[in-house]
């Protein structure tokens, strides 16, 4: 008997041995583009709160440029990986939903976040802000620059991206608005998200637009890339920049004059507040139907709306007074 008990003892010890470690959760973060320090930031947010949250394994990918092609043969490639999900930046909002459809057939979750896809392609988009809010900020910080009446031009990321179109949008409905009828509109360039481009573009504006006075640019890439034109041309005082940027890369922008002041939310949160929305959805804690709560850790709680979307947070305005303290963050 006692033989008997030792040998079953052995058994199931040697099987504890054997027996491999719950295997982690993949969580692949898609970005637009590497080498773009908002996306490394949101990767960074990413990483706390796969650190928090445990058993969570982050994939940070992206193509080398911003094109929905190069983001849909990554998405082939995570499909076959069986990851457990995939929270994503589009490039493209139509063209990434059928690729995105055949991993949530596959069971894969998926979220957007930054720039959407469209709805029957994901689970659930986080804006990183309510939308008029942000199109009423990049209106106000411009108006802020150069007063109530002159030129203004928009230099974007892509014409496909989801987010800056929208942005862009709101912006011209702001414009329309009594307070700002002197502020006319004259061109949209788009910069591709690459630094080169964004600079030719600003160039183009500079050239094709004598009497502008402010560029408005809802991208990190473009808004940093349009600064340095306006100094390199030395044009400071005479056009400024405004838009969406990252403490770190503008403070020097800042400190020339060439820009007075723009604006972003914490990249760090929303990647963050992306990865604990996805663990959410592989818990099954929630589906994505409307009212559902989602938690984002130490970000608070959203509800989604009716089209599966909910806003992180407010856009937070930087100028020569914050822009060095923040720009030790990111």
């Amino acid at each position: 008997m006692k033989k008997q008990l030792k040998t079953l003892l052995t058994i199931a010890l040697s099987a504890a041995l054997v027996t491999p470690a719950f295997a982690a959760d993949k969580i692949a973060l898609v970005v637009k583009s590497l080498g773009n320090g908002f996306f490394d930031a949101a990767n960074q947010g990413a990483q706390e709160a796969a650190k928090e949250l445990k058993n969570i394994e982050i994939i940070y990918t992206g193509p080398a440029k911003a094109t929905a092609e190069g983001q849909i043969e990554i998405v082939n490639s995570l499909i076959a990986q069986k990851v457990s999900a995939i929270v994503i930046s589009a490039n493209d909002p139509d063209a990434l939903a059928p690729v995105l459809k055949r991993a949530m057939d596959r069971g894969i979750k998926v979220i957007s976040f930054d720039s959407g896809v469209r709805k029957d392609g994901r689970l659930m988009h986080l804006n990183p802000s309510s939308n008029p809010l942000i199109g009423e900020k990049l209106v106000k910080m411009t108006a802020d620059a150069i007063g109530s009446t002159g030129e203004v031009a928009v230099l974007s990321a892509t014409a496909q991206a989801t987010n800056q179109n929208i942005w862009i949008e709101e912006a011209k409905k702001v414009l329309a608005q009594p307070a700002y009828k002197g502020l006319k509109l004259v061109s949209v360039v788009y910069g591709d998200d690459q630094t080169d481009k964004s600079y030719r573009e600003a160039q183009g504006l500079f050239k094709s637009y004598p009497n502008l006075k402010a560029i408005i640019a809802p991208t990190t890439v473009g808004v940093a890339a349009a600064a340095k034109a306006v100094q390199d041309e030395k044009m400071v005082g005479k056009i400024f920049v405004t838009g969406l940027g990252l403490p770190s890369e503008m403070a020097g922008h800042v400190k020339s004059g060439a820009v007075k002041s723009f604006a972003i939310w914490n990249p760090i949160d929303l990647g963050y507040s992306s990865i604990y929305a996805a663990s959410q959805f592989i818990s099954g804690k929630v589906t994505g139907k409307a009212g559902d709560k989602v938690s984002l850790g130490r970000v608070g709680t959203v509800t989604l709306d009716d089209k599966g979307e909910a806003a992180m947070s407010e856009p937070f305005t930087y100028d020569a007074s914050n822009v060095e303290k923040f720009a030790k963050f990111f």
